[in-house]
């Protein structure tokens, strides 16, 4: 269970060094050390939600501005993400320049995560759409975003790292989905739609031929307004 770091009960931990982790503030970072330190493995199968995100058009806008400039709008861009995945409870398992890979359902954990997956990603396109309204460029500029829902295996995957992370299946599907999502779009799988029909209103289908998967994939598009 996640151990929240804030306020003065965070003090006797933070004496022992245990400190706000930085996948998400609102826990600490016992939660990253959990499999060796806490569960005793370093692989488990667990059932949850991956979102990737990234910069629709970057490179054609890398070539049009100036360092400090791109530098400027993927801190934008990476912090709005983070602030709208953590407000829905889950975590940023990775940031890899103009994009990033969040978990939902560990380690903190929620029953309905799949839809906690979706709400992340319609306020990311929101709070990015304002962000870049006075990025001056040729091309349309705007976040893609995919969501898969499954089981994964979480773990650390590194001999000479700590950080856990999610693989699998459902984690390359999500990434492939986010492949495919243009500028404003938010794909979502059927697992993932199935189990928040709610969010699913006025949404359309589209199937896709995703690298590596041979059938083709069957995804909701959703459009923030």
């Amino acid at each position: 269970m996640p151990i929240p770091i804030g306020g003065p009960l965070s003090l006797p931990l933070r004496a022992f060094g245990i400190t706000r982790s930085k996948m998400n503030p609102d826990i600490c970072t016992i939660c990253e050390r959990s499999f060796q330190y806490v569960k005793k493995q370093r692989h488990i199968t667990s059932g949850a939600t991956i979102l990737f995100a990234d910069i629709r058009n970057y490179t054609g806008l890398s070539q049009r501005v100036g360092a400090a400039e791109l530098g400027r709008i993927v801190s934008l861009f990476q912090t709005r993400a983070a602030e709208a995945i953590w407000a829905n409870d889950g975590i940023v398992n990775k940031q890899m320049g103009d994009g990033l890979m969040a978990i939902f359902n560990f380690p903190i954990i929620r029953k309905d995560h799949a839809a906690a997956a979706i709400m992340a990603a319609c306020d990311i396109q929101r709070a990015c759409a304002q962000a870049f309204r006075d990025i001056d460029s040729a091309e349309e500029i705007g976040i893609g975003v995919g969501i898969h829902t499954g089981d994964v295996q979480i773990g650390e995957f590194s001999s000479f790292r700590s950080d856990f992370t999610a693989i699998g299946g459902v984690v390359n599907q999500a990434a492939r989905l986010e492949s495919q999502a243009r500028p404003g779009e938010i794909l979502v799988s059927l697992d993932t739609a199935l189990q928040a029909p709610e969010l699913m209103g006025g949404t359309e289908a589209r199937a896709l031929s995703l690298k590596g998967i041979e059938q083709p994939v069957e995804a909701r598009v959703l459009r923030v307004g």
